[in-house]
């Protein structure tokens, strides 16, 4: 799990080493202030409070940053402001950084858009988000921005072009431009930024990334899939070519660009410039918060909600001076293993334990450690025979190897 801070509503000692960041002249210096973020979210909720009681700067709108690298957290931030805060004249900018993980959109397919086997090994989480969009690689060197709006007053155009001009306000001779898809490009070919939204029945969300010092390695082992033959309606990455924007200019670090946005977002809007520190982690600021990053994290949010696909592949497997053909097609839906057919030539695993395999898959999680706890149970219940069992422990490495 990402590190968060337990220290709230007052951050107590951290805050003595907080302190505003100086940056170019043209730029406004920012205090990032543990204030009690309570108060200004009982502005803002529509059932606590009556329209005369939007008095204090607050009630015009705020720019929050976490101070959590949980992406479960901070995705559970998003879930709550969306259904508790009336937003109407009262705009929010969320700003938060995750510890490394992969986030795919609502309606992707885990395991076509990243390699979950190399996540595993690396301890890198999987997180869904509720907005639809491709899949990205989070790190500390990328910046997320959600911009919250009524669902009249969404505009994806107006919240890029904020990004743009805190970008040149660092850096004038910046060449970042939007796309009709909603991306940033650094000189008309590096993808800097992708967006994804939400658009509720009466508010909405615009969220984007900003590559500012991202482990690129990582990026690109972490999204390519090495599973194969699968067949699925889920909505599939575009590949692009990324670049950092430290890589350009040692002086676009994530701290100066977060406060360079943070004033352009609230020069725009007409609101105050200082960035609220919260804790997604206090159920006092946020009651019922948590339930909200339990549910991101459960794997029927995470694997269950992947559309319907099947799994069409062979591999082989050695037998005396060749190797044999193993055909595999497997039906998985809402993330569990619907039909499963697993042929193996009969001379080399009796046909008898290879239809009590295929029936003991159905129903089960399409996961290697179900997998895993399932062949084993059924590996008691084979003859004491050594040769068959070596067989079968192959047979089962490969099948969990496409899981």
């Amino acid at each position: 799990m990402g590190a968060a801070c337990t220290t709230c509503p007052s951050l107590g000692p951290l805050w003595l080493v907080l302190r505003a960041l100086q940056v170019t002249p043209v730029l406004r210096t920012f205090m990032l202030t543990p204030f009690p973020v309570k108060n200004c979210f009982r502005l803002l909720c529509h059932h606590r409070v009556p329209a005369a009681g939007f008095r204090t700067p607050a009630a015009h709108g705020l720019i929050l940053q976490s101070i959590s690298n949980d992406v479960y957290q901070n995705l559970a931030v998003e879930d709550w402001i969306h259904d508790h805060i009336h937003l109407e004249g009262k705009p929010i900018l969320f700003l938060w950084r995750n510890s490394p993980c992969v986030v795919i959109g609502r309606h992707q397919n885990p395991w076509q858009e990243c390699n979950l086997h190399l996540m595993r090994q690396g301890g890198i989480k999987l997180a869904r988000r509720r907005s639809g969009g491709g899949t990205v690689y989070h790190d500390m060197g990328n910046i997320n921005l959600t911009f919250f709006t009524t669902k009249t007053k969404y505009d994806r155009m107006e919240n890029l072009k904020i990004i743009v001009r805190a970008l040149n306000a660092v850096q004038p001779h910046l060449d970042v431009q939007p796309t009709k898809k909603f991306d940033l490009l650094l000189d008309g070919q590096f993808k800097i930024s992708g967006t994804a939204s939400k658009i509720g029945r009466v508010a909405a969300y615009h969220h984007c990334t900003l590559l500012c010092s991202t482990d690129r390695t990582a990026l690109s082992s972490l999204l390519k899939s090495p599973y194969q033959g699968i067949k699925s309606n889920a909505t599939p990455s575009i590949p692009s070519v990324v670049k950092n924007l430290l890589d350009k200019d040692p002086a676009l670090t994530c701290e100066v660009l977060m406060n360079a946005i943070a004033g352009e977002y609230a020069a725009h809007h007409q609101i105050d410039n200082r960035i609220k520190l919260i804790n997604p982690a206090d159920e006092t600021q946020f009651p019922g918060i948590s339930s909200k990053a339990k549910e991101l994290q459960s794997w029927e949010w995470l694997y269950g909600w992947t559309p319907k696909f099947s799994v069409n592949t062979t591999f082989h497997v050695p037998h005396e001076q060749a190797h044999l053909p193993i055909q595999v097609s497997i039906d998985v839906k809402k993330g569990r293993i619907e039909t499963c057919d697993i042929k193996a030539p009969d001379h080399w695993l009796p046909l008898e334990i290879s239809n009590k395999l295929n029936s003991s898959f159905i129903g089960s999680k399409f996961c290697p450690i179900e997998a895993t706890l399932l062949t084993n149970i059924l590996l008691r219940t084979c003859p004491d025979d050594q040769h068959l069992h070596s067989k079968w422990n192959i047979l089962c490495e490969k099948i969990r190897g496409i899981m």
